[in-house]
């Protein structure tokens, strides 16, 4: 589709579930308390994230929080989706998508998975399926992705993408009492189409 044929999209309440080869992506529900929780509260999983790992009562207001993210009416809304693994029905993880920009076309993508599941590509499934939404559907332009510095799983996922780091912020963040650093990551809808052929 060309730049000038791009939808004006004034709001996205998306078809879902989004499937992909392993996973079902879909809005959370109250009932994926535990699945949430598992990996929330966990020190590793909020190290490098704005917040610590979360108790009972502060998952589940992040839950309440999360199941209303389900479609984008407006510029600064999260779409937030539940990263369930087919084999087993898990909720692994969440993925989401902000829009930033309705005039420049831009969004952003965040992710957060539980560490028992790394090592099988799957961050990079649902990752990618989340661009491909902000893209195909959303005629976005540009998607970035941010992370602290050190975070460097996070690093990875993106390079996998196909997202190039366009900035590295010193000490642009005052995070769990020290300054770190932040990294930019970014890619354009040419870009991703043109980079099909390259992922599995």
């Amino acid at each position: 589709m060309s730049d000038s044929a791009r939808p004006d999209i004034a709001g996205l309440d998306p078809v879902h579930p989004i499937q992909t080869a392993r996973l079902t992506l879909r809005p959370f529900t109250v009932s994926d308390f535990d699945d949430l929780y598992a990996y929330q509260s966990r020190p590793d999983v909020a190290r490098y994230l704005h917040w610590d790992a979360r108790d009972r009562a502060q998952a589940r207001q992040a839950l309440d929080r999360q199941c209303r993210e389900a479609s984008l009416d407006a510029e600064g809304d999260w779409l937030t989706f539940a990263v369930v693994l087919r084999e087993g029905s898990r909720v692994i993880g969440e993925v989401g998508l902000k829009w930033l920009s309705r005039e420049h076309r831009q969004g952003e993508t965040g992710f957060v998975f539980n560490p028992g599941y790394h090592g099988r590509g799957l961050a990079t499934e649902a990752a990618g399926a989340m661009l491909t939404l902000g893209f195909d559907t959303l005629g976005w332009h540009r998607i970035i992705g941010s992370c602290d510095a050190r975070n460097q799983q996070s690093v990875r996922l993106m390079e996998r993408l196909g997202m190039r780091q366009e900035a590295h912020f010193i000490g642009s963040e005052f995070v769990k009492g020290r300054w770190a650093d932040a990294l930019v990551y970014a890619t354009l809808d040419h870009e991703w189409q043109a980079g099909r052929a390259k992922r599995p």
